[in-house]
């Protein structure tokens, strides 16, 4: 069954934006595109429509996409001057790729729905390189109905497409996902250090790693990017720290004790001291580094 063209307004074309908009575009649907920064490439090039504000983005779209970076630049994006709200008509959707905070995002779909349209959570899992891939994970909250209408547009962006639940259960899922990623980080830092100190190759030891049970995305691309000490993201620690900060708030709140999650965020601290804020969220072995006096690839 051949898929009807949607159309779709994106609101953010950075790293992980740019590559999922493009891929809408291939899919065959039409696109309607703002963003604050440059606008990429390939985006300027291709039938995208740009459009002067987010405001704009919603008066043509029937479905408009949120990919940026925090909860202020969501609020803002959706509920600032000339945001998405005041372009909408009824039965729009909004859905927001984001990761951003739960509570916040079912704030933002009581005044969304308000308005007579339709609200999605659906944070993305998978970096830069799935976004280029199209091979993202998409975790949504919302209703059944509305996940089906827009579901054409995941399949574009994404290969694992989970309704989570409800409205913010999405956020919920992204803030788990980014526990299981900043411990598996640590992890792997920790394991690829010890057997380069212990005189091992860090490269071999990997690849034996990836045939075993240690085996994992975050060993096979962020190890490969701490072998070969490269720091450009990728995933910005920056932001890697504020989804932690998430995470330990709501623990906070729900009297739940994440030890594990609290020594990430301090590795990822002690990374952002070194002047590592825009570091890919690899560079936490930087950190580990520093503490043992030993890098990675040293003899």
């Amino acid at each position: 069954m051949t898929t009807q063209p949607l159309k779709i307004g994106f609101i953010g074309l950075g790293i992980m934006g740019g590559p999922m908009a493009g891929h809408l575009i291939r899919a065959g649907h039409q696109l309607f595109v703002y963003t604050r920064g440059k606008l990429p490439e390939d985006i300027a090039n291709s039938s995208a429509t740009q459009c002067l504000n987010a405001r704009g983005v919603a008066e043509r779209a029937d479905i408009v996409i949120t990919m940026v970076p925090d909860t202020p630049d969501v609020a803002d994006a959706l509920f600032g001057d000339n945001g998405v709200a005041s372009g909408l008509t009824p039965g729009k959707v909004v859905v927001d790729m984001s990761s951003i905070s739960p509570v916040e995002t079912k704030q933002f779909a009581q005044r969304i729905e308000a308005l007579g349209c339709d609200y999605l959570d659906a944070p993305v899992s998978g970096g830069d390189v799935g976004a280029r891939n199209a091979t993202l994970s998409i975790m949504v909250g919302g209703k059944p109905e509305v996940f089906e209408r827009v579901k054409p547009a995941f399949e574009a962006m994404g290969k694992n497409i989970t309704l989570v639940g409800g409205t913010g259960d999405g956020q919920t899922c992204k803030v788990a996902n980014q526990i299981v990623v900043a411990l598996t980080i640590q992890a792997a830092s920790e394991g690829l250090l010890f057997a380069a100190r212990a005189g091992a190759d860090a490269a071999k030891v990997r690849e034996a790693l990836l045939g075993g049970l240690a085996t994992s995305r975050i060993l096979d691309v962020l190890g490969d990017r701490m072998i070969r000490r490269t720091v450009e993201p990728g995933f910005r620690i920056a932001l890697h720290q504020k989804d932690l900060n998430l995470a330990l708030g709501a623990a906070k709140s729900l009297n739940l004790a994440l030890p594990g999650t609290a020594q990430a965020q301090q590795l990822f601290s002690a990374c952002v001291a070194q002047g590592g804020a825009a570091w890919d969220h690899s560079g936490m072995v930087r950190a580990l580094e520093r503490l043992s006096s030993f890098e990675i690839g040293e003899p």
